[in-house]
């Protein structure tokens, strides 16, 4: 594709985006249907019974296909065999694919029965007191037991990845796999989901992937792609992709020999006098500085293309080549920050704030039910919400009436001269409750979050107004925050962080609680 037909596309993608300005998540592909067939949603509708015929024919003959990939030899297996497969795979329906993918977690999972029966024999014998004979019994016992353990699937997921366009297919097969267990949570699907998982991960280590400085001079073809899946702030036009790769800007991305042309996961940077307050001034509103004046390097978007990698941290292993390089080719850079979304904020206090009204509610009938009970709002807070309740933000107490304001349609109290000074010092409070404080599992309750923080990151700073997008103020009242790497305390960080949840933060965040 030419520059001049990606300036089509792009203009083509404007002005449908235009269409769904109502749901800015609308403007960026969720997850690129594998199988063309399934873009249209009747397509999964059969019209008859040669239909069904043919169908169900296909079905079998992929899983018989499926079988003889598997039960082959080592020698045994031919491409012709596993190109069969991955193209017929490709043709079922994400029904029939949901099928094959249970027969294939089950029929081909551990044999419990060898193991069961290796495990007899192995408690069966005398522990040996020297290297004697029986010594040798217990190897032999122990390296079958090892093998038992191993489902049989592992062995298909092996031959693919070592054909021509296999890890590409995995990763589609797993995205499949993720796909149905949103809405059939079923113990060997999650057991056969959790084995790829961990089989592509290793097979995508950092010693596999290659970084590669995406420029305007790549080809049209990743060009085109960086705009498809850039999924933090899109990519407005053409000459929004030409700043962001040009003067002042980076875009690195990672890259695997095995899915050429295609970037596994992409990051963008600034290169700053100082770290970032609004995506604003990253984005639009300043030109860029004379690269010899940057002393900070600024993280403003992290893309993930394959949604069949979900839970496999690329992420990590690309900030941290990026910043080796970057510091490498510019000495004076000495900051590495980010300037991130809040994804779960918004989401989190709207739930909070329901669920906290309904205890006050309670509380006032029957003051034994307040097990639950908490002030959320400081009294001087409730004061200031008590004083702009009206009409459109009713309530009996501060929390409704926050809650009302933050529900209103389309936001519109961000765009009230009167609301945002009211609610500035209660949101950026809470904010910094919810990114410290707020747990899951013993970690970070928002993704991003727990991502930058299990990278070795700390908080340094919270931003209000800082992205006024719709997307921006739906997710989190329009606050971003900035985590600053330092290259001293990252790994040090990183393990507090996994170890025991700490996470690592500025006086001015602390001071904010």
């Amino acid at each position: 594709m030419s520059k001049k037909n990606l300036a089509i596309l792009l203009r083509a993608r404007m002005r449908s985006s235009n269409h769904s300005a109502k749901s800015p998540l609308s403007q960026f592909p969720k997850e690129i249907p594998s199988n063309p067939q399934e873009t249209h949603s009747g397509d999964h509708v059969l019209r008859n019974s040669s239909d069904l015929d043919t169908r169900g024919r296909g079905y079998d003959v992929v899983r018989d296909t499926m079988h003889s990939a598997i039960s082959a030899s080592k020698t045994g297996v031919s491409d012709i065999t596993l190109n069969d497969f991955q193209e017929g795979y490709s043709s079922l329906s994400l029904e029939d694919r949901g099928k094959l993918l249970l027969a294939l977690a089950k029929e081909y999972d551990v044999n419990r029965e060898q193991v069961r029966e290796l495990i007899k024999q192995y408690l069966g014998l005398e522990t040996p007191s020297s290297d004697d004979a029986l010594s040798s019994v217990f190897y032999r016992i122990e390296w079958n037991l090892r093998h038992a353990l191993k489902p049989t699937y592992e062995t298909f997921f092996e031959r693919l990845n070592t054909h021509p366009g296999g890890l590409r297919f995995l990763s589609i097969l797993r995205a499949d796999l993720l796909s149905i267990l949103t809405k059939e949570n079923m113990p060997a699907l999650r057991t056969l989901d959790s084995y790829l998982k961990e089989k592509l991960g290793m097979w995508l280590s950092p010693a596999t992937l290659e970084l590669h400085q995406i420029t305007w001079d790549d080809p049209a073809s990743l060009l085109e792609k960086i705009v498809a899946y850039e999924a933090v702030h899109p990519i407005s036009n053409l000459l929004d992709l030409k700043r962001r790769l040009g003067i002042g800007r980076r875009c690195f991305g990672y890259f695997h020999p095995s899915i050429p042309g295609e970037p596994l996961i992409f990051i963008e940077v600034a290169l700053m006098e100082t770290v970032a307050q609004t995506i604003q001034e990253v984005l639009w509103d300043n030109p860029p500085i004379p690269e010899n004046q940057a002393t900070c390097a600024l993280f403003y978007s992290i893309s993930s293309t394959q949604p069949g990698l979900a839970g496999i941290n690329l992420g990590k292993f690309l900030i941290k080549r990026v910043i080796t390089v970057v510091k490498k080719e510019m000495p004076h850079v000495s900051t590495f920050a980010t300037l991130s979304p809040i994804p779960g904020y918004m989401q989190w206090l709207l739930s909070k704030l329901s669920s906290q009204s309904r205890f006050a509610e309670e509380e006032q009938s029957n003051p034994t039910s307040s097990t639950f009970s908490e002030k959320v709002l400081l009294p001087e807070e409730e004061q200031a919400l008590m004083s702009q309740s009206d009409d459109s933000s009713s309530g009996s107490n501060g929390m409704e009436v926050l809650l009302n304001l933050l529900s209103q349609k389309n936001c519109d109290w961000a765009t009230s001269p009167r609301i945002p000074p009211v609610l500035e010092p209660i949101l950026m409070r809470l904010c910094a409750r919810y990114l410290l404080q707020e747990k899951k599992r013993g970690k970070a309750l928002d993704s991003v979050a727990n991502f930058h923080l299990q990278n070795g990151a700390m908080v340094e700073r919270i931003n209000w107004m800082a992205d006024r997008s719709e997307k921006g103020i739906h997710q989190s009242g329009g606050i971003m925050v900035n985590y600053v790497y330092r290259l001293e305390n990252i790994e040090d960080y990183a393990q507090s962080y996994f170890g025991s949840g700490q996470i690592h933060a500025s006086p001015g965040i602390h001071s904010r609680l």
